[in-house]
């Protein structure tokens, strides 16, 4: 899902390292129609007890855990995650990675007037359409740069450094592109660990292609050289790395 609906006028395209206390994250409640063989509630997560959260334990959990996530969420044929003649849905299939890796993405924000109250320390309920939105791609990019800091996120600068990373420490990489055109579709992808079967492509030994996991136009469980570094595709006018722990 890739248009955007959020006022992203006001966001800096310069990173805000500080993190904010007061900001606070956007929860929606799991929903017994938001499951992976529906289109329905794609703003509220996955009501499965069957999909397995990311395992912290230590790098070797961590990793595998990832890879029985992306094997249970399947990209590629889950109908949630499908293409319609509407939208695309590689923000849906991130966040639901990012929630089950124990991370935190929007797929919600807050409205501009929620978020004034929200920072001035008023309680402020999600109320979908109401309080919050859905956030999309291009506003996701700009999301990371304001308020990534303040959940946890790190942003990166090489796509080396961002799979050597994931590698090594099984943790979250996104890359996400904002779209030239406003209201068009950008796009949001995880950078994933790499398996023996599931590689990065390299050249000198460097990144140039990471291993990631996507829903687009089309969709992937793994995939890197396919889509060479989409992210330079003059559609877009930004993009962005960032990593979690």
């Amino acid at each position: 899902m890739e248009k955007h609906t959020i006022s992203v006028a006001s966001l800096p395209l310069s990173d805000n390292p500080i993190p904010n206390n007061q900001i606070k994250k956007v929860d929606l409640l799991p929903d017994q129609e938001s499951q992976l063989n529906s289109i329905e509630m794609k703003e509220k997560p996955l009501m499965d007890s069957s999909i397995p959260f990311r395992d912290l334990t230590d790098t070797a959990s961590k990793k595998e855990s990832i890879h029985k996530l992306i094997a249970k969420l399947d990209v590629e044929t889950s109908l949630r995650y499908q293409r319609t003649v509407e939208d695309t849905y590689c923000n849906v299939y991130s966040y639901d990675y990012c929630y089950f890796s124990k991370v935190y993405l929007p797929t919600v924000w807050w409205t501009d007037e929620s978020l004034e109250k929200v920072l001035k320390g008023e309680e402020v309920e999600p109320v979908f359409e109401q309080t919050v939105d859905r956030i999309y791609s291009s506003a996701i990019h700009d999301w990371f740069l304001e308020w990534g800091a303040s959940f946890g996120w790190k942003r990166m600068f090489t796509v080396d450094e961002i799979q050597n990373k994931v590698n090594a420490d099984g943790g979250i990489g996104i890359i996400c592109a904002k779209r030239r055109e406003k209201g068009l579709s950008g796009h949001i992808v995880p950078v994933v660990p790499e398996t023996d079967l599931h590689k990065a492509y390299r050249e000198n030994d460097e990144v140039v292609y990471p291993l990631q996991s996507q829903a687009g136009k089309l969709n992937y469980n793994y995939f890197s050289e396919v889509r060479k570094d989409w992210w330079n595709d003059e559609l877009y006018s930004s993009h962005v790395f960032y990593y979690h722990e």
